[in-house]
């Protein structure tokens, strides 16, 4: 075997190494981590099992638990790349918007009069992506722009009246299965929607006056729309028929849940 001599050593050696820098030079950028690339959707969805049972919010809970800091920080600093794919970027915007929410509670905002709706949902400003923005801001400004109606039925804001706020974090991977079964649970909640089919009339959520046009421009019409979750099979039809008369119910602006400071 050929002995290589001290100046063929330190030669090879600076080959190598030049060969080495050359290949790292070649290789595609690392990712950036996850933490500046995406929600955590694991510690949320883990924050919302323990302390949301059928849409009953447990403030407390939430307040005591430092995983909701650790979501908030992260709507504030993630990076843009979260918004990379509709699924991923609606999956992002409703997680953030219902964490908002519960910290707008603990902040000591409340929906519960008009002018206290102002201040939750227009006046109060959180960070989202590194942009001050309200809860009005990310529902009409980012997540209709999907143009996806069901997002309705996802977005909990606090009150009683308001979708209940799922045990789940929504996940890119499964936000369409998800986002139909909010709004079959939604339109199949007799505390927010009743179907009388004797006389045909629909007492509906206020949801459904309010956006109104996302409705129409999903279905053709707002009972058409309604069509498409009713459990009932000769509701469904009756619907579909435009047999029902629309009754829009009073909107109850009660708090969602449980919070021992909400009247302090």
């Amino acid at each position: 075997m050929q002995m290589l001599m001290p100046m063929q050593l330190h030669s090879s050696g600076r080959l190598l190494q030049t060969a080495l820098l050359l290949v790292a030079t070649l290789l595609p950028a690392a990712p950036a981590t996850a933490a500046n690339t995406s929600l955590p959707f694991a510690a949320f969805d883990d924050l919302l099992l323990q302390n949301v049972r059928n849409g009953f919010v447990d403030y407390d809970g939430l307040a005591a638990d430092p995983r909701l800091a650790e979501t908030i920080s992260h709507v504030a600093t993630a990076n843009a790349a979260v918004l990379d794919g509709s699924d991923s970027g609606l999956a992002f915007y409703i997680n953030a918007y219902n964490a908002l929410a519960i910290q707008g509670i603990l902040n000591g905002l409340s929906p519960s009069s008009w002018w206290g709706r102002q201040k939750f949902f227009k006046r109060q400003k959180f960070r989202v992506l590194g942009e001050q923005v309200s809860l009005a801001t990310i529902e009409h400004e980012r997540i209709s722009v999907y143009g996806d109606a069901r997002i309705h039925f996802a977005l909990a804001c606090a009150a009683l009246s308001c979708p209940r706020l799922s045990s789940r974090a929504y996940q890119p991977e499964q936000i369409n299965l998800q986002l139909h079964d909010a709004a079959r649970r939604f339109i199949n909640d007799p505390t927010r929607n009743r179907f009388d089919f004797e006389r045909r009339i629909a007492f509906v959520s206020t949801i459904f006056e309010w956006h109104l046009a996302d409705f129409e421009q999903a279905a053709g019409s707002l009972q058409k729309y309604l069509a498409r979750f009713v459990d009932n099979a000769e509701t469904q039809e009756a619907l579909r028929a435009g047999e029902f008369e629309i009754r829009y119910e009073e909107y109850d602006w009660s708090l969602n849940g449980r919070y021992s400071r909400a009247d302090k």
